[in-house]
């Protein structure tokens, strides 16, 4: 499918607003309950909050849970239902992965769990594989190559091809049981173990060269080193992309470094710390016996996979960037639809663009109107703030350098370059999305943000000229004000401006 087949019409993409839904994840490291709030495919995350129980490290030697851990863990589920219950929670989704399901008494939990209204589907390590892959698919459409979930007791790899999910397997490989087999004193365990398992699912030879996407907050606690020991100029781990040679240096990395830099790191968890040297020995044996491509970290996962499965294939199809920045233009913007119209009315002077390109500059066009509020002084760094931060996905960093470099000019930040992106994007990229806020601008001044100017008028480029057509009786729009801006687009195009009168 390609990108642009996924950009719908204001009218497919409009969604009713869903109740919230809840989702509580009983992992082996974590318990954590994520409260959703909207539509399913655009899920607005409400309230997050997670606990380090660390249940699958809490097993007497039968392989029972303690008692002290199913303790700690009721106190601690009976809160988040007590809360979902406060935020007015419809659909509660409780879900138990690899320590429960291999605990001998993690029935004893789940029915402790039923009877306080928590009613815990027992997923089997396919099932995790394939609801991790889900969630990739969910915030990366069109994602292509091997998707690996790193919890505390398992390792769940899928394929995924053609927006589905193909092949899933289960491992014993989470850093808790990594820490163990590293431990054992036996030199290259850790290699023969995942040999011994990639052998197991001989599918994952199809992966060979392509991306492998991250899932699971040691491997993201991990892409998080890594973006400062580069210096990366975003914030934003989802879509962070690695070459695949940055795993076995992020293994010497770990070997050497001082582990009071570590919680030094922004956003890195003080209880990921023991574990990061384990998830990048695992992300180091993938990488050289898959032979993988690059690592592209997913902040979306198992929690979100549960959301996408329950959608239909029509609302599976939706592009999640254009529908949240249409979204946020029609509850910021003036105008409805003025995003989209506006895309339609400059796409004529950019017609060899890549359908990548398409898609991004539709998406600053969907937000061009969404800074009126602010302060005129401000608009500009309002413009470069909602595409560099905005909580957007199927976006890559890339991708946001241009959108806020179009904003930023379409907000009368200037048509120069924005030193702060030069690191995400080329000089040229962003000279053409400055041409695309430039002509946002020139767009919104002609028609004063209504839909009739812009549906009655058209520009192109004919015979080094920039042309504005309009009908003679709306000769009078073409203002001064008008001009101006109609002379900085033909400008920066390196043409010669007119208007002509039809």
């Amino acid at each position: 499918m390609s990108v642009l087949s996924m950009l719908r019409t204001e009218e497919d993409t409009t969604v009713e607003k869903d109740g919230r839904t809840a989702v509580i994840d009983i992992g082996s490291n974590s318990i954590r309950l994520v409260v959703f709030d909207g539509h399913g495919r655009l899920p607005a995350f409400l309230f997050n909050e997670k606990v380090m129980v660390g249940l699958g490290a809490r097993r007497d030697e039968s392989g029972a849970l303690e008692d002290d851990a199913i303790a700690d863990a009721m106190e601690i589920l009976r809160r988040f239902r007590s809360l979902a219950n406060a935020m007015n929670v419809t659909d509660m989704r409780a879900v138990a992965t690899a320590a429960v399901r291999e605990a001998s008494n993690g029935g004893e939990l789940i029915r402790q769990l039923d009877k306080i209204g928590i009613s815990v589907r027992l997923l089997s390590g396919e099932d995790e594989a394939k609801l991790a892959a889900m969630g990739v698919l969910s915030a990366i459409p069109g994602a292509e190559g091997l998707v690996g979930d790193l919890g505390g007791g398992s390792l769940e790899l899928a394929r995924v091809a053609d927006g589905e999910v193909k092949e899933c397997a289960s491992f014993p490989l989470g850093v808790l049981r990594i820490a163990e087999l590293r431990g054992s004193g036996k030199k290259g365990a850790l290699k023969r173990a995942i040999a011994k398992a990639l052998k197991s699912a001989d599918w994952t030879a199809k992966c060979a060269g392509q991306p492998f996407y991250l899932v699971g907050g040691s491997w993201r606690a991990l892409a998080r080193v890594d973006m400062q020991r580069t210096k990366f100029p975003l914030p934003i781990v989802h879509h962070y992309t690695m070459q695949p040679e940055r795993a076995a240096k992020l293994v010497r990395l770990l070997a050497r470094i001082d582990k009071l830099k570590l919680s030094c790191v922004p956003s890195m968890a003080s209880q990921r710390i023991p574990h990061l040297p384990d998830g990048a020995a695992i992300l180091s044996q993938l990488v050289k016996q898959i032979g993988l491509g690059e690592l592209v970290v997913s902040a979306y996962g198992l929690r979100e996979g549960l959301l996408y499965e329950r959608l239909d294939t029509d609302t599976r199809k939706i592009d999640p960037l254009i529908a949240a920045t249409r979204e946020e233009g029609e509850r910021q913007g003036r105008f409805p639809e003025h995003g989209d119209l506006l895309n339609r009315w400059i796409a004529p002077l950019f017609t060899d663009e890549s359908d990548t390109d398409k898609r991004i500059r539709l998406a600053a066009c969907l937000l061009a109107d969404t800074g009126w509020r602010a302060h005129p002084e401000f608009r500009a760094e309002r413009g470069l703030e909602m595409a560099l931060h905005g909580n957007w996905v199927g976006i890559e960093s890339n991708g946001r350098g241009k959108m806020a470099q179009a904003l930023f000019t379409n907000f009368g930040g200037g048509v120069g370059v924005v030193e702060e992106l030069v690191n995400l994007c080329s000089t040229k990229e962003l000279e053409q999305a400055a041409r695309w806020g430039l002509a946002m601008r020139f767009g919104q001044r002609l028609s004063g943000g209504v839909a009739e100017p812009l549906e009655l008028s058209n520009v192109a480029i004919e015979d080094g000229r920039l042309i504005l057509s309009l009908d003679k009786g709306d000769a009078e729009l073409y203002s001064q004000p008008v001009a101006k801006r109609h002379r900085q687009l033909a400008d920066a195009f390196g043409k010669e401006p007119e208007m002509r009168l039809t």
